[in-house]
């Protein structure tokens, strides 16, 4: 029977919208699915105190906040590095508020006057790391007020709080001092930032934080943890047979770079520092874009039995070839095709012994046509995937539609429920 998670009207939308409070507004990715989302699929897989919840493609890390919240330990693995020190960063509730609070205000007070001692005197990036960014993703008044508050960050003595003082920093580099904007893709607006308070609306996000982990202060001793891996091979770390539910959202196999989304923080925060990591970080993603395709990838080796990828792969590269279509990234969408659902069979495959007998999983994925507008099935197939490999399939749930901006048709975002009967 289908589970009908689709969005409410009027009043009843906007109390579930409404509980999307404390802690998922420090930092976000990709919001692939809302926290209320996460409770219902708890609630139904009832899941209990004393198990275990994984998300193996974590991002910032909603799924673990609500199994936190609710009393339940966690793990999350996420590859992009600086999505993985944002979700652990926030799954670290142990803080006292009031101390964050002050240790900031300090911090605050030396950065502004740092800033008003040398005005002329900016701040910039090493040629190797603007390469790195979209161009113009942030002025150079703004980029020089955002290294020197970060110079004051990372020298500070007491590093206890540093890890979240940094991601305000990053929350706030994004949304107060770039020029960046954020739709289907990332891009920079025509209208610059040329200057921007940023230190006061950094100490302003740190008063919020702070605010935040006062509300959930009763369940900071509940396990989460975050690890920088690769959702087709999971860490060693994680105990055989110890996962009872699983509530996830891999990437979906479109046009969408997700590294280009954390780009500019990445690169400030240290976790990018040359165009060699950011190709070494691309490949231990999962093959979703034709900008993270590689001549080496094999992963479509392991769905070549299957027939409706292989199907779905040579009518996409039919299409190229009927429309003449030249370019290298239209030339490997075929193979993206293959590599993503050839990731994904080796990620259920490799989830396997990790299971408990009777475990529930949930993958929220959506339909796609970002490829010559040849319509993807996403849900469809990694169902048929995970029933090749020896799940149950419950049920395939409509979670929501969405606007396709190059075909203006609605596409399917769908809960495909799994069991692993072990």
């Amino acid at each position: 029977m289908s589970y009908d998670l689709q969005q409410p009207d009027g009043i009843e939308k906007n109390k579930l919208y409404a509980e999307d409070t404390a802690v998922h507004d420090w930092y976000r990715f990709v919001l692939s699915y809302p926290p209320h989302l996460v409770r219902q699929y708890l609630q139904r897989f009832q899941v209990c105190p004393g198990q275990t919840v994984l998300d193996p493609f974590c991002g910032t890390g909603t799924t673990l906040v609500e199994a936190k919240k609710l009393g339940f330990a966690s793990i999350g693995t996420e590859a992009n590095p600086v999505v993985q020190f944002a979700a652990q960063t926030k799954l670290d509730w142990t803080l006292d508020p009031a101390a964050l609070v002050s240790h900031a205000q300090t911090l605050a007070t030396v950065a502004q006057a740092r800033l008003t001692a040398h005005p002329g005197d900016w701040k910039s990036l090493d040629p190797d790391r603007e390469k790195l960014l979209l161009t113009n993703s942030i002025s150079p008044l703004p980029l020089h007020k955002a290294l020197l508050l970060l110079e004051t960050l990372d020298t500070a003595p007491d590093s206890v709080f540093r890890p979240i003082e940094r991601l305000a920093f990053a929350k706030q580099l994004v949304s107060t001092a770039s020029n960046l904007y954020f739709g289907p893709e990332v891009g920079v607006s025509r209208r610059k930032k040329e200057d921007v308070p940023l230190v006061e609306a950094w100490f302003a996000q740190i008063s919020k934080m702070a605010a935040d982990l006062a509300t959930v202060a009763d369940r900071s001793q509940v396990p989460a943890q975050v690890y920088l891996g690769d959702a087709r091979s999971l860490p060693v770390a994680i105990a055989p047979a110890s996962i009872a539910a699983v509530i996830t959202s891999p990437p979906y196999p479109n046009e969408k770079d997700y590294t280009r989304t954390t780009r500019l923080e990445s690169v400030l925060l240290g976790f990018l520092g040359s165009k060699q990591e950011l190709r070494d970080h691309k490949q231990r993603l999962l093959r979703s874009n034709s900008r993270n395709i590689y001549k080496d990838d094999r992963e479509g080796d392991l769905v070549a039995h299957c027939d409706r990828v292989m199907a779905l792969a040579d009518q996409i590269e039919q299409r190229r070839l009927e429309l003449g279509k030249t370019s290298g990234f239209e030339r490997a969408y075929h193979r993206v095709v293959r590599n993503y659902f050839g990731g994904m069979w080796r990620h259920f495959a490799d989830l396997r012994p990790l299971l408990k007998s009777g475990a529930s999983l949930a993958y929220v994925v959506g339909d796609q046509a970002s490829f010559f507008r040849i319509p993807i099935r996403t849900g469809q197939i990694l169902a048929e995937l995970a029933l090749d490999l020896g799940y149950e399939v419950v049920a395939i749930d409509l979670f929501r539609t969405r606007l396709a901006t190059a075909t203006q048709e609605q596409l399917r975002e769908e809960v495909v429920v799994l069991r692993w009967p072990g």
